[in-house]
């Protein structure tokens, strides 16, 4: 008789077999079993001695084929945590980034905390810049905005599950859905990887959409930038994230555009990700 194998030993297999296609291939194995067992990491280790059921192992196995494939972990559960919040995440959305939390970091300090203002957040995805915006934030009047009608409803559903039902979702291209609306904080993480980036390989299983932005990866944020002007009160701030070789760009773009005090951060991992800047003219 064949012997039942145990969690600990199915975690140990799939963590070599994850080995070349994750960064952290034991807690892509523990998600991924953990979602098909529906216990926590923790639950796992105290229970490692449990043998898996037959059905169980190969609900597991294709869920491992799939992210040996490329499929983001995210994906796989349907879930990502993003500044504390457990966001539910789709193939509809990009999958939320640590090195985001940084725009969401920088577009809280520059606006007073306890003053009501109006904020717009364009290329939603899944809502996590709008959403944790609105849980830091109880008197932000905020617009999420989105092309897509499939990630409004991922950015909608995460609204309700995390009972932050203040965020307005509107779909448009940009500007086009708030079209005479003026706002003190604009925020957006758009697409701004090069058409023919190598990069992109990688990132087959995420929407194209969201992540392209033309030959030099500019296109978007040229856009954004250019536009920003006409919906900022005097005194509002536009917060923006870009890649790491493309602060010279936004930041020239930002002064062609007449914003002032114009910065830019670096991300947790050192790389100089969100540049802002202020617009004073009416």
């Amino acid at each position: 008789m064949t012997a039942v194998a145990t969690i600990a030993q199915i975690l140990t297999n799939a963590a070599r077999a994850l080995r070349g296609c994750s960064d952290s291939p034991r807690l892509d194995a523990e998600l991924l079993l953990g979602k098909v067992l529906g216990l926590s990491r923790s639950s796992l280790v105290a229970h490692d001695a449990r043998p898996l059921d037959a059905g169980d192992e190969r609900v597991y196995a294709e869920l491992l084929h799939q992210r040996v494939r490329g499929v983001p972990i995210a994906y796989l559960t349907g879930e990502r945590e993003f500044w504390s919040l457990p966001l539910i995440v789709t193939p509809a959305v990009l999958v939320p980034r640590p090195e985001t939390e940084s725009l969401v970091q920088h577009a809280l300090q520059v606006m007073p905390e306890n003053v009501p203002i109006c904020v717009l957040d364009l290329g939603t995805g899944s809502g996590a810049i709008a959403l944790s915006l609105a849980s830091e934030r109880s008197l932000w009047n905020i617009t999420a905005v989105d092309l897509s009608p499939q990630a409004l409803e991922v950015a909608a559903q995460n609204s309700a599950a995390l009972k932050l039902p203040r965020v307005k979702w509107r779909l448009g291209n940009w500007f086009d859905a708030v079209p005479s609306e003026r706002f003190h904080l604009i925020v957006s993480n758009p697409p701004y990887i090069a058409d023919e980036d190598q990069a992109l390989a990688s990132l087959a299983a995420e929407p194209v959409m969201a992540l392209t932005a033309g030959r030099s990866g500019l296109d978007a944020l040229s856009a954004i930038i250019a536009q920003a002007p006409r919906h900022l009160h005097a005194g509002g701030w536009l917060v923006l994230e870009h890649g790491a070789t493309q602060a010279p760009a936004v930041t020239d773009l930002l002064a062609q555009y007449g914003f002032a005090s114009v910065s830019t951060f670096s991300d947790f991992s050192g790389k100089p990700r969100v540049t802002l800047g202020t617009h004073t003219q009416h």
